[in-house]
């Protein structure tokens, strides 16, 4: 008999930046699943009413909200939106991130506190205010990269954030536990995306996201967002506090 445990219809599911790249990949996988969707954005007014206009075109709820991670006060507006529009949630993917590139030595105290606030303790107050919603249990994914645990190139103070979110993803996942709450992480390799290509060309965020992996292509979006959604099904409920990797191999013959 087919399963339909990748079904999440009547499911409601918030998307940290949710508007482009990675983020708007995700949304749009878990609409197509039958999740109703809400997501945040921060700058870019136009990429969100147009992954709006996607999101809804699925035949989906969608509800879009500015709010800016990096400030507690906006993070407790955000959830307050959800629950007015949807009254619960069911899904939380801590997408949003953000970081400066650079040597440990050139970084100041400034880039410490805007790259770990949002990369960091936006998905620990995210998902302890998602937990409040999440009243018949629930599914939080976090979204790391290989640089948590590899050192690459001018990376520092993103490595050290996501190493912390890895940490977070363990910690919460036993907390949580209890309220059938999974919690997961997905690290993803660098990937074509708005993000990864604005590097200049001969970084190594740029080389990685366009050369072929172990499996014979480069990582897209889509990639990425099936194994979230795997994550948020019936059939990852017995995995708890891990972290699934999403290079094609890559990281197992870094070049």
């Amino acid at each position: 008999m087919a399963s339909n445990s990748g079904d999440l219809s009547g499911k409601v599911a918030l998307v940290t930046g949710g508007s482009r790249g990675i983020g708007l990949a995700i949304a749009l996988e878990l609409a197509t699943r039958g999740a109703d969707i809400a997501f945040n954005y921060f700058r870019n007014h136009k990429a969100a009413h147009e992954a709006e206009e996607a999101i809804s075109a699925l035949g989906v709820r969608c509800l879009r909200a500015r709010a800016h991670l990096g400030d507690s006060e906006a993070i407790n507006g955000l959830f307050e939106k959800v629950s007015v529009e949807y009254g619960r949630l069911d899904i939380l993917v801590n997408n949003a991130a953000s970081g400066v590139m650079r040597p440990a030595s050139e970084l100041e105290d400034r880039h410490w506190e805007w790259t770990l606030d949002i990369n960091a303790k936006a998905p620990w107050k995210c998902a302890i205010s998602a937990a409040k919603l999440m009243t018949d249990g629930g599914t939080i994914v976090n979204l790391t990269s290989p640089g948590s645990t590899s050192v690459l190139p001018d990376y520092f103070i993103v490595g050290v954030s996501k190493a912390a979110l890895e940490s977070l993803t363990r910690y919460l996942a036993v907390e949580l536990a209890p309220k059938n709450i999974a919690v997961n992480a997905v690290s993803a390799s660098f990937i074509q995306t708005d993000a990864v290509t604005a590097f200049p060309e001969g970084s190594v965020a740029y080389e990685m996201a366009q050369r072929l992996t172990p499996a014979g292509r480069v990582v897209v979006p889509e990639d990425v967002a099936r194994v979230v959604a795997f994550l948020c099904s019936e059939d990852a409920r017995m995995i708890r506090g891990q972290i699934l990797l999403v290079d094609g191999g890559e990281m197992l013959v870094r070049r």
